[in-house]
């Protein structure tokens, strides 16, 4: 009989990497788990019984310490942001030598250059949702109120800007008004382009568009939308907001939707197309 791989987990900020630990817990696995100094709660420490503090540079050391506990599987779960990546990140050699060798200086080229690192030493990135298939996005409408005409020609209008600007590793959603677009999302991340959005609109309705890359890597970067989303869009004036189903993550998704309902905003599941 094939032995049992040892998971870790790399962790950064939010509820990702929380939910992780125990959905995997409830399936009898115990989680190794590396967590980025510079973004990973501290709620980690009462949640794991094998823990690891580590800079955000150090990938000798997450190497060092998956082998030593025998981990041969791992999870990337939680935000570490974009700017941080690139402001913050103090490399050790080892991740010195890959950022040298990208041939593009954007996240998707540094996250899949640190997963081929790790595969060369054993170490085998997996699916972050792996442990979460329950909280991915159905396809249609969430909420009680459906999304009006103008809304759905917003959406639908979003979509294409977005899916188009994810190739270049810009951002992942958009803020839509009129069948404009307002606000392009960047290393700034979701909310704060949807409050940027607000600013520019000066009081006109806003439709919130979130999207899957073309080519997304399910092992980093997946989409997710949660409570601070909806509480930013109702400051904002934002009254939609669309995902792409099967490929977005919703976090408190009972507790969301029951805030989206109260502030009348529309939440759509929108079924992910196939382009070249």
């Amino acid at each position: 009989m094939a032995a049992t791989p040892r998971y870790g987990l790399i962790a950064g900020n939010g509820q990702f990497p929380l939910l992780v630990l125990d959905a995997a817990r409830s399936r009898g696995i115990e989680m190794v788990v590396a967590a980025i100094r510079e973004e990973a709660s501290a709620e980690l420490e009462s949640r794991s019984r094998h823990l690891y503090w580590l800079g955000l540079g150090e990938l000798s050391r997450l190497i060092q310490i998956f082998k030593k506990e025998g981990v041969t599987r791992a999870v990337m779960a939680g935000q570490v942001k974009h700017n941080k990546i690139f402001s913050s990140i103090r490399p050790d050699w080892k991740l010195l030598q890959v950022l040298l060798s990208l041939p593009q200086k954007n996240t998707d080229s540094l996250i899949g250059g640190v997963a081929k690192v790790l595969e060369q030493e054993g170490i085998f990135l997996e699916d972050s949702t792996m442990f979460l298939r329950p909280l991915l996005a159905p396809e249609g409408v969430l909420t009680r109120r459906r999304p009006t005409d103008a809304e759905m020609e917003n959406i639908a209008y979003g979509k294409q800007i977005a899916r188009d600007l994810t190739r270049w590793d810009i951002g992942q959603t958009v803020v839509i008004a009129d069948k404009a677009c307002v606000a392009v999302e960047a290393m700034e991340g979701t909310d704060a382009a949807i409050t940027r959005a607000a600013q520019i609109a000066n009081g006109k309705s806003l439709t919130v568009v979130k999207v899957a890359k073309l080519k997304q890597d399910m092992r980093f970067d997946v989409p997710v939308v949660g409570l601070s989303t909806i509480r930013v869009m109702q400051q904002s004036g934002a009254t939609a907001l669309s995902v792409d189903a099967g490929k977005t993550l919703l976090f408190e998704r009972e507790e969301m939707l029951r805030q989206a309902d109260a502030a009348g905003i529309v939440i759509v599941g929108v079924a992910t197309e196939l382009r070249p």
